[in-house]
């Protein structure tokens, strides 16, 4: 690659890229194509729509097509079995670690499974089903089943030797597991012990006797949340009963914080978990359309709050011209707090009494903000129509809305959760609709009281 065509950053890079295809280069989309690493290819391929993504495929080394398919987003995945037959997806799967081969798996058809699953090997194929026992939302489904894991009692040098002869470790692993006969999880092992204590010593000795553990039933956005606050890049997983099921390395614990944190910010917006950004037009349009038709719904709600008082609009012009503005004033007060009180939900830093404090706080920061906020719009309104019943109106309806949309920012998500509904799913829309019907509520209703 010539110097002037080196690349800094990852948008570099994607000019480059799209220079090379333009002129179409092959030697040079060759040569890209095998410096970048598995997940620098699949973002890469991220970053195309179909068509050019179609091209793309073709200079992706044969030896990491498997790894990087298990690595991209689930609808360009399907979009790429779908035209392969079985023996093709036999030939993609050989050599990958269970994990990656159920996440090629999960998108192909019946019959190909079927197939492919009778060309596996029997350790890997008894892995593979295993994890497809778990929900999609459940920590054992994103798990490494594959552990390096020793007896109790055994020493260090025999660890070392058992190690070697049967070529175990590998990128991910990071300790070694000491389980009993029944493969019951008693400690844990760094590498870092294995290798500078004693070699006559036993691993008893320098196990860590209490390890974290994960529960393969939990909830991956749980798992996320305490992942996050310990800082922990290893961790084992058990089941219910205290067996050894599976790890959590570094690569799972980051891809389940990204993967959570990217459902919780398309739900904030209505988007479906599978959009990305070259989805389909037409998938697309479909994905967010159910949310725009549930947001229609609240919309035309609002709009039957204002038909209510079109005798007061009729005759004051002002006010159809103020309206917009309590609202929108409303919703985003109403906004911050639900982004705040969300983030806290998914960080696991609301529970038991801080809910009452937090409620408290936001109640505090709705009214200080609305008194602000409502003499500046109050004092505008005069400037601009001389009347002071309307300066009155819009100053108290900006304060009882702000006020209000900073306790429904709190309590829409908090009985959401409770409800066991995502809130960053639907706690927008319901948040819009409060702060709409009550903005014009409290605007149009004391118009009426006060002017009328």
């Amino acid at each position: 690659m010539r110097d002037e065509e080196k690349y800094t950053n990852t948008e570099e890079q994607l000019l480059y890229l799209q220079k090379l295809l333009d002129e179409e280069d092959t030697a040079a989309l060759n040569e890209l194509f095998n410096e970048l690493d598995i997940l620098a290819i699949a973002r890469t391929l991220e970053s195309f729509p179909a068509k050019t993504r179609d091209r793309l495929w073709e200079y992706i080394p044969e030896a990491l097509l498997g790894e990087v398919l298990a690595e991209v987003d689930e609808d360009i995945r399907a979009d790429y079995i779908e035209d392969l037959t079985a023996s093709d997806v036999e030939q993609i799967v050989k050599g990958l670690d269970a994990q990656e081969v159920a996440e090629v798996l999960d998108v192909a058809d019946e019959e190909i499974k079927t197939t492919v699953y009778a060309s596996l090997d029997q350790e890997i194929r008894a892995q593979v089903e295993n994890l497809y026992t778990y929900e999609e939302d459940m920590v054992g489904r994103y798990m490494d089943p594959e552990t390096v894991n020793v007896k109790q009692g055994v020493s260090l040098e025999a660890v070392q030797r058992y190690i070697r002869i049967h070529h175990l470790l590998d990128d991910d692993s990071q300790q070694i597991m000491i389980t009993d006969k029944d493969k019951r999880l008693l400690g844990t092992l760094t590498l870092i012990d294995l290798v500078k204590q004693p070699q006559e010593s036993t691993v008893d000795e320098f196990m860590d006797d209490a390890p974290y553990t994960l529960n393969d039933q939990m909830k991956v956005s749980e798992a996320a949340a305490l992942l996050r606050s310990k800082e922990l890049p290893f961790v084992p997983v058990c089941n219910s009963d205290g067996l050894l099921v599976g790890q959590l390395n570094a690569a799972d614990v980051l891809e389940i914080t990204q993967d959570d944190a990217d459902m919780t910010l398309k739900h904030m917006s209505g988007v479906s978990d599978e959009e990305e950004v070259f989805t389909p037009i037409l998938r697309s349009a479909k994905s967010r359309g159910i949310w725009l038709g549930i947001n229609l719904l609240t919309a035309f709600l609002a709009a039957f709050v204002i038909g209510q008082f079109e005798a007061v609009l009729d005759q004051i012009v002002a006010l159809a011209i103020l309206m917009p503005v309590v609202a929108s004033m409303g919703g985003i007060a109403g906004s911050q707090t639900l982004t705040v009180v969300i983030r806290g939900l998914a960080l696991g830093q609301i529970a038991g009494n801080n809910k009452q404090w937090l409620y408290n706080k936001e109640l505090w920061v709705g009214m200080l903000n609305g008194l602000v906020w409502a003499l500046v719009v109050g004092g505008i309104s005069y400037l601009w129509f001389s009347d002071p019943l309307i300066t009155l109106v819009i100053t108290l309806a900006i304060f009882i809305n702000m006020s209000l949309a900073n306790m429904s920012g709190v309590l829409i998500p908090l009985v959401l959760k409770r409800l066991q509904i995502d809130p960053a799913l639907s706690g927008a829309v319901i948040l819009t609709t409060v702060t709409d019907v009550v903005g014009f509520l409290s605007f149009l209703g004391l118009a009426t009281l006060i002017i009328l």
